[in-house]
């Protein structure tokens, strides 16, 4: 269990560090196609990924967490579900050709029609990288992973840009979204070195099948959930307005957005191996999920009192009406770095039934909102949304945590000292600002500075005001005595 603990460790240090790299590069991407593209060509893509996310869904079936969560799996059985994930991406390719006529009616745009086909395309990339991906996780490679990320992300971005600057308009930030994919499934390749068997009717792939299906059905409801707001924009207040609020909603989502993802992957992986020991599977949460608070509350809450210098920097003064609608939006995003890891240890455990039905009753209230905010544009809808999030935060946490090793005390317990100073840091931040001659600065020295000034007094209040050094040194400590050591590839 020790090398357990040695190899979270590590795989946890390099995920931060490639998803800092991973950040920048999708700031400045988003910064740097802001200035040269029109609101309007971020809201008709938008308006395609509105619908094609839902398909995207289905590209891993739930398959590859499926191959994750098992302790034991044969190659037989991946190479099973390899064919299984590469027929569901062709479908899904022919169904973007198929429905790419109806989106054109839904939103009378035509030029949405070609876009939706070349969408299409990048299922199909994605699904055949699927299980090569899942293999990588079963072994804790998060640094390959990690690798492969950042260099998919560098090649398409870089494409897009190029489009962009030479006149391609909302076409570069297509090519962009289905080179990633593809650049990913090559990369997985040539770092496993696995190569899939013919499928085999005698695997017994039955039990992960349901594993992923109920893991999709849960992926397709949240993702209805979290994406009707853009419908709903696109459908009454247009593409320039769908534009405001698809880019503030990625601009405010882009911190918590990498930072889960560089350690849900690891924390799945891990948690799944602990699930008949609850009190080393209790520890391993905690920490994990009071990092990823330390690190994701200060940023959000930076963001909401900071907006209009954040906007004004990233997007540029064309943009500043976005502004409003990122910080509504801070909320929500608080919320989901709350709620999100504890659907990831509902479905290490197997309790995926159970986050199934918490989807269920989000789905609805996340409407609700929107609905009631959308007589008054973008602003409303972000309002709306963060309005039903909060409110469902607390119901949520009980009923994830019924019965399982975390109470809602301990739960609790680890996210209010990071809140707490997080707060209080930001409100002498804004404080200080005030009273010095910071305002007469341009926006990025006065960014610089108050962030500056919330991030040394947010650590001074969380290590030695409430005791978190030790944690701290601590968790160095583990780092520093973790070593690389290879595994094999299907365990």
């Amino acid at each position: 269990m020790e090398d357990l603990k040695k190899r979270v460790v590590r795989a946890g240090a390099s995920k931060l560090i490639g998803q800092a790299a991973i950040f920048v590069l999708r700031l400045g991407f988003v910064a740097i196609m802001a200035r040269v593209l029109q609101p309007a060509d971020f809201g008709l893509v938008v308006m395609a990924i509105a619908f094609t996310g839902i398909y995207d869904l289905f590209t891993t079936a739930g398959l590859s967490l499926a191959a994750v969560q098992r302790p034991t799996i044969t190659d037989e059985q991946v190479s099973t579900l390899f064919w299984i994930n590469l027929l569901v991406g062709a479908l899904l390719c022919l169904l973007c050709f198929a429905t790419a006529p109806l989106l054109v009616k839904f939103y009378d745009e035509p030029r949405l029609f070609w876009v939706t086909v070349a969408l299409g395309a990048g299922f199909l990339f994605n699904a055949a990288g699927v299980q090569h991906s899942a293999l990588l996780q079963r072994q804790l490679r998060f640094t390959d992973l990690t690798t492969i990320e950042v260099l998919s992300l560098l090649v398409s971005y870089a494409l897009g840009i190029g489009m962009a600057v030479w006149g391609f308009g909302y076409w570069a930030l297509v090519v962009s979204m289905i080179a990633t994919p593809a650049i990913s499934s090559a990369l997985v390749w040539a770092f496993t070195a696995w190569v899939p068997g013919p499928p085999r009717g005698s695997a017994d792939v039955r039990s992960l099948v349901s594993f992923g299906g109920i893991i999709t059905l849960n992926n397709l409801i949240v993702y209805v959930a979290y994406n009707t707001d853009k419908l709903l924009i696109g459908r009454f207040w247009g593409a320039g307005a769908l534009g405001v609020y698809g880019t503030a909603y990625q601009l405010v989502n882009v911190p918590t957005r990498n930072l889960t993802a560089a350690l849900a992957g690891i924390a799945f992986s891990a948690l799944a191996r602990l699930q008949d020991e609850p009190m080393r599977l209790k520890s391993y949460f905690l920490k994990g999920y009071f990092l990823l608070i330390s690190i994701t509350a200060p940023i959000t809450i930076f963001s909401a009192v900071f907006a209009d210098d954040i906007v004004l920097i990233f997007l540029g003064p064309q943009w500043s009406e976005a502004a409003t609608v990122f910080r509504l939006l801070t909320p929500t995003i608080l919320v989901f770095s709350i709620i999100n890891p504890t659907g990831l240890l509902l479905q290490s455990v197997g309790l995926q039934v159970r986050s199934l039905l918490i989807a269920l009753v989000i789905a609805p209230l996340a409407v609700a909102g929107y609905l009631l905010g959308l007589p008054y544009g973008p602003t409303g809808v972000a309002a709306g949304f963060s309005t039903a999030m909060t409110l469902w935060l607390v119901p949520h946490v009980f009923w994830c945590l019924h019965n399982t090793a975390i109470s809602v005390r301990d739960f609790f317990a680890t996210t209010y000292q990071p809140f707490l100073a997080s707060i209080l840091a930001a409100a002498f931040a804004w404080t200080v600002a005030r009273l010095l001659i910071v305002q007469a600065l341009p926006p990025l020295a006065r960014l610089v500075i108050v962030g500056s000034i919330m991030v040394a007094t947010y650590v001074s209040i969380l290590m030695f005001a409430m005791g978190q050094k030790a944690l701290y040194l601590n968790l160095l400590k583990d780092l520093k005595r973790s070593s690389p050591r290879s595994q094999s590839a299907i365990e």
